[in-house]
């Protein structure tokens, strides 16, 4: 049985353990509670397979519970959590997987509400500003990198063209987390050649994988899920593969290449937000196009061989996955199996 058929049947064993695990509500949770959020994820891994798709009676009661959480303002969320445009964005990818359109009229609002989360001159920002094209949890939130990955992510899903102004505003934000010195004009990048990505270029900077010395210099260090992150959103706003930000991306992806940890996280972090991780790797070159990736050594890589094979490893009996080194909630089997099938499934799309 090759690669791809195996992983065919891992990936509907873990569909299997997520409708096991549908709520009455028809939502999917976390921690014992529900959540819009996660439920949209697994609505996106289920629709968008042969077996099951938008018809399903799983699929249909996940949308009906997350219906409820369409808001006024074009956004769907719960007011008052703060996550305006996490929930948003993962709702707009379920919706946007649903090819019926129906939710034509909804996915419209969530764009635009999405658009308005950005941070720019609507705000009293200036391009010159360390926050202008980033987005955050929520319009008081200030910007990172992961969550304007996401709502790109979103915009790109939904059908929104690469040269509209959100991507081309956003590239401001993401290029300020790209630790290279000559496109990064942010003091934090000043004497860096790195080419990776940091969590967020706002406020004088953060990594989550906090700082490294390199030739006796102090810097943000940069890590694998923000730099694939980073990536992605460059070629999703047409950003050509020539484009030196775009050539120190990827030759930072080639020396730090690993499916084994997250990139660059230093120590037991290293295995912290690893399936987010697998999901910005696979989504990032989908968005490259290439099949195979050579690693700084020289030695060639099927990225999409490689990470189907490497989740298959890590899948319970049960047809779940789940992280041990739990932060970002990857301790919770509903969120970490629908990365796990939703990367697979970007794998083995042609």
């Amino acid at each position: 049985m090759d690669v791809a058929t195996r992983a065919g049947v891992s990936i509907q064993k873990g569909l299997s353990y997520l409708v096991s695990q549908q709520r009455p509500d028809g939502a999917w949770e976390a921690f014992g509670k529900p959540h819009p959020a996660i439920t949209a994820l697994v609505i996106k891994a289920l629709a968008q397979d042969p077996s099951y798709g938008s018809d399903h009676p799983a699929v249909r009661r996940g949308l009906a519970y997350l219906l409820k959480f369409v808001q006024d303002d074009g956004g769907i969320y719960i007011p008052g959590d703060g996550m305006q445009n996490y929930h948003t964005s993962v709702a707009v990818m379920a919706l946007s997987s649903i090819k019926k359109g129906e939710h034509r009229g909804v996915l419209k609002g969530a764009q635009r509400f999405l658009k308005k989360l950005q941070w720019d001159e609507g705000e009293g920002y200036e391009a010159s500003n360390n926050w202008y094209g980033g987005a955050g949890y929520g319009k008081h939130k200030r910007p990172d990198l992961s969550n304007t990955q996401l709502m790109l992510e979103a915009l790109h899903q939904s059908g929104l063209p690469g040269d509209d102004p959100a991507y081309q505003k956003a590239m401001k934000f993401v290029q300020r987390c790209q630790m290279m010195e000559k496109t990064n004009d942010q003091g934090f990048a000043k004497g860096s050649l790195d080419g990776g990505f940091i969590y967020t270029a706002a406020n004088g900077g953060e990594s989550k994988a906090g700082t490294e010395t390199v030739d006796g210099d102090t810097h943000l260090r940069s890590y694998g899920s923000m730099t694939y992150a980073g990536f992605k959103s460059m070629l999703y706003a047409n950003l050509s593969h020539s484009d030196p930000r775009v050539l120190a991306a990827i030759r930072w992806i080639r020396e730090h290449y690993t499916l084994d940890h997250n990139p660059n996280m230093p120590g037991k972090s290293a295995q912290q937000g690893l399936f987010y991780y697998y999901y910005v790797f696979a989504r990032a070159f989908v968005a490259w196009g290439q099949e195979m990736i050579e690693d700084g050594t020289g030695v060639p890589h099927e990225w999409r061989t490689e990470l189907c094979q490497k989740l298959m490893t890590l899948q319970r009996a049960d047809g779940s996955w789940v992280n041990e080194a739990d932060r970002w909630y990857e301790g919770n089997p509903h969120l970490v199996t629908a990365y796990a099938v939703l990367s697979m499934q970007s794998a083995l799309q042609e």
